[in-house]
This record gives C-alpha cells, sequence and structure tokens, in this order.
C-alpha cells in the first residue's frame, strides 16, 4: 500500500476528506519522527512500539572488493509488533 492509497482508505473508512486525512497522517508521522529524535519511544497499545536503537561501530566487508570497512556508530528506528497485531497477522 503507498501513502496515497493510505490516504484514501483513511478519509473513507472516517468519511473526512482526502485533505483532512491527509493532514492528519502527516501529523502522525510528524509526532512519531520528533519523539523518535528526542530519544523517546512511542506506544500504541495493540499496535506497536516504536523506539531508537544504537548500532555499535564495527568492520564490515565491501561486497565488490572483499575488503574491510569501517561502519560508523549510528542510531536506527525500530518498531516492534504489539501481541494484537502479531496475532492477527499470524491467523
Amino acid at each position: 500500500m503507498t501513502k496515497e492509497e493510505l490516504i484514501t482508505k483513511i478519509a473513507g473508512d472516517a468519511k473526512i476528506t482526502k485533505v483532512q486525512a491527509k493532514a492528519a497522517l502527516g501529523a502522525v508521522v510528524e509526532s512519531v519522527m520528533k519523539t523518535l529524535k528526542k530519544g523517546g519511544k512511542l506506544s500504541l497499545v495493540g499496535f506497536g512500539t516504536f523506539s531508537i536503537s544504537k548500532r555499535k561501530a564495527r568492520t564490515g566487508r565491501n561486497p565488490q572488493t572483499g575488503k574491510p570497512i569501517q561502519i560508523k556508530a549510528k542510531k536506527v528506528a525500530k518498531f516492534k509488533a504489539g501481541k494484537q497485531l502479531s496475532e492477527f497477522v499470524n491467523k
């Protein structure tokens, strides 16, 4: 599903305009990004939890040459599905 398809689905299900649905989705996405940027985590009970994980610096390999390369440490966004979502997907 694309972002536009999601906006159309939200608009239809909530009986609102596509403009309103796009604004609502944008607000949710922005809120998640701002929360993660601050180092926080966002939990939606039954759906899942968005959080930040730190990856340590490590040595990798260039797949073309096989030479070792240094990969810098970085923060990555992480999502852990909630129980309700996991059960729904695995039915």
